[in-house]
């Protein structure tokens, strides 16, 4: 049996959709092609409000979120900041084409 720390690594990991992401978990050069599949899965199954969350931080992640937002033809609106229930600075409600 081989030890933990010889066990593959996947090169794909999955992620669950639904209408929140939480973007902590990853690096920033991953979100130009994160946004993209996981809004085209969450259409597939009628998720059309997503919560994105980014954090307060520095405000990087969050101008590099909103710059792409804006940039997506699948995005019909993005809303920053979201409301005090809803992570307000630290998070960015998307709503998407159907």
């Amino acid at each position: 049996m081989p030890a933990a720390d010889d066990e593959p690594i996947p090169d794909v990991v999955e992620h669950p959709i639904g209408p929140e992401l939480d973007l902590h978990t990853f690096r920033p050069n991953e979100i130009g092609s994160l946004l993209p599949e996981y809004f085209a899965e969450c259409r597939k199954r009628g998720i059309l409000r997503v919560r994105i969350i980014h954090g307060k931080g520095s405000g990087t992640l969050r101008s590099g979120v909103h710059q792409l937002l804006a940039k997506l033809p699948e995005v019909r609106e993005f809303i920053w900041p979201a409301d005090e229930t809803s992570g307000s600075w630290g998070a960015t409600w998307v709503n998407l084409k159907a």
